[in-house]
């Protein structure tokens, strides 16, 4: 994940700076004693969503890997409630089972795995991905979590925590990125699957070079800053990620939130 690459320091001045840090300790201690307890998960599309959820190597997976969601309706899974957790969710669109093969599988987003729900596998690029990481419980950590187009975008999300202290604000990409797609990044539905710009994929998921990807000689910060290509998704998006590098303005933080609450298509 891209939050894990941000590095936060604290620096305070002797005598009451150490007063200062013992005072904060207490406070975000106290504000994250429980921690996250949930996510939600709200439709605010005119089309229905299949929510994929990936955990992180060294997190427990959740309830569910996959499910659908209508239009207008909201659904809740329950976080960990001990040690740290990241993860990843997003939308699966234009979903169906094939009557030939059952098989279930989605225009966009889709994880491949033939059924509803993910089992541990990510999705397919292009999508809009929403980036969570955890604290433990009680640890008086901070929580960690972005919005990111590096594997393009599928639809508009937005992922806000509820209560806790700090910045604790909404990340989100809400403008319509295909709207505005470059015509070479372009993903239209297939034939008979509908019309139109379904998806806009990265640069990097386009041309796979070393430059739109910041790997090889590109692989630090100072060496990979943004691309044509990525600023038209930063236009339409300020606050998520655009590249690989692009932590400054697209990474979040909040202590003791109670839940994240991630809305698609949530306007502006």
């Amino acid at each position: 994940m891209a939050v894990a690459r941000l590095l936060l320091g604290r620096h305070f001045a002797a005598g009451n700076g150490a007063v200062i840090l013992v005072i904060l300790r207490l406070l975000f201690g106290a504000l994250g004693a429980e921690g996250a307890s949930s996510f939600s998960f709200t439709n605010a599309c005119q089309h229905p969503v299949w929510v994929g959820a990936l955990h992180g190597a060294s997190s427990p997976p959740l309830a569910l890997s996959g499910f659908y969601l209508p239009p207008s309706s909201t659904s809740r899974l329950a976080a960990p409630s001990s040690g740290s957790w990241s993860g990843t969710f997003w939308a699966r669109t234009g979903c169906a089972v094939d009557s030939a093969t059952g098989r279930f599988s989605c225009a966009t987003a889709d994880c491949g795995t033939g059924d509803v729900a993910c089992d541990g596998r990510g999705p397919a690029a292009p999508v809009s991905l929403v980036e969570v990481t955890l604290a433990a419980p009680g640890s008086g950590g901070q929580d960690f979590y972005d919005v990111s187009l590096v594997d393009g975008f599928n639809v508009p999300v937005r992922v806000a925590p509820s209560g806790g202290g700090g910045d604790c604000l909404p990340a989100a990409c809400a403008g319509d990125v295909n709207a505005m797609c470059p015509s070479d990044l372009r993903v239209v539905a297939a034939s008979g699957g509908g019309s139109g710009v379904i998806a806009c994929q990265s640069a990097c998921n386009a041309y796979g070079t070393a430059r739109y990807c910041c790997t090889g000689q590109y692989g630090t910060p100072a060496a990979c800053g943004p691309t044509n290509y990525s600023q038209v998704f930063k236009s339409a998006c300020p606050a998520a990620y655009s590249y690989a590098y692009d932590d400054a303005s697209s990474t979040f933080t909040c202590s003791g939130a109670s839940s994240y609450d991630v809305t698609f298509c949530p306007g502006t």
